[in-house]
């Protein structure tokens, strides 16, 4: 799996694959232990300056979030609790900011969103 990359965004590349590898740990995709691809690859796979990557892989080791061994890759440690509640209120948001675009296509307003979800949760 590969973290989102938004060209458009004013989010600098770096912080997007960071952040998206963040995410995709929190997720499993990259359970602790399991190694990431190599700086040049996810740079061509992203299409994006190596460099760019490698700050990424600097910023989360130093946050302890994944360690780089010479000669043998780079592999996940596992993910802070701060991290990973951050990380997860950051997914939240998404699927509800995609939850309010979607709803305003079909015509809705956010009042006849919320009215929905809370009858919704009442049901759970």
């Amino acid at each position: 799996m590969l973290p989102a990359i938004d060209h458009k965004s004013g989010v600098p590349l770096y912080i997007q694959v960071q952040e998206g590898l963040k995410a995709l740990i929190i997720k499993g995709a990259y359970p602790p232990g399991e190694q990431l691809p190599t700086v040049r690859q996810l740079a061509v796979e992203l299409r994006i300056n190596s460099n760019t990557v490698a700050r990424a892989y600097s910023e989360l080791e130093r946050a302890g979030i994944i360690s780089t061994h010479q000669g043998r890759g780079t592999f996940v440690c596992g993910l802070p609790e701060v991290f990973e509640a951050e990380v997860r209120e950051q997914q939240l948001d998404v699927l509800l900011e995609q939850l309010l675009s979607d709803a305003y296509l079909l015509g809705f307003q956010a009042n006849d969103v919320f009215c929905r979800l809370e009858k919704k949760i009442k049901e759970e």
